[in-house]
């Protein structure tokens, strides 16, 4: 049985797939109102093929304006959140080998994928790091100290 937050995950990331940019809603707003109004152009003209625009527009132009906007911020450089995805997901992956191997208990992997999620960056990664251990630094005096009173 799927648990509820499985359900959820699943939802979002899907949702998250199908985020469009913003170029590409311009671009499919203008190329949109482009086709609207050379066919309704034409209608008005009395021209008796108007018809015609709209399946060529919304079948052909529209799917490759869209693609060619792709295209362009792959290119441009639109990679770098494609980038920490990939890293965060590979991040995931061999923490799921290693949970699956038994090489992680339940709660350390718990523990390190949240870890991971709440980190955005190596940098945020190391902070994150250098803040637990001066807690644990700062814990272990508080420990010592107490052992040392009684």
């Amino acid at each position: 049985m799927t648990s509820p937050k499985r359900i959820v995950d699943d939802a979002t990331d899907d949702a998250a797939d199908d985020e469009d940019s913003a170029l590409e809603e311009l671009v499919a707003g203008v190329v949109m109102a482009l086709i609207f109004l050379v066919g309704f152009g034409l209608l008005a003209l009395g021209v008796s093929w108007f018809w015609i625009v709209f399946p060529v527009g919304f079948a052909g132009v529209l799917p490759a304006a869209l693609a060619l906007v792709r295209i362009y911020e792959s290119r441009r450089g639109g990679g770098a959140d494609e980038s920490l995805t990939t890293e965060t997901e590979d991040a995931l992956e061999t923490l799921r080998r290693r949970y699956a191997t038994g090489e992680l208990s339940e709660e350390e992997f718990e523990a390190k994928v949240e870890r991971l999620l709440e980190t955005e960056t190596v940098a945020d990664a190391r902070e994150s790091t250098a803040a637990r251990r001066r807690e644990g630094e700062a814990g272990d005096a508080e420990r010592e100290a107490a052992f040392d009173r009684d």
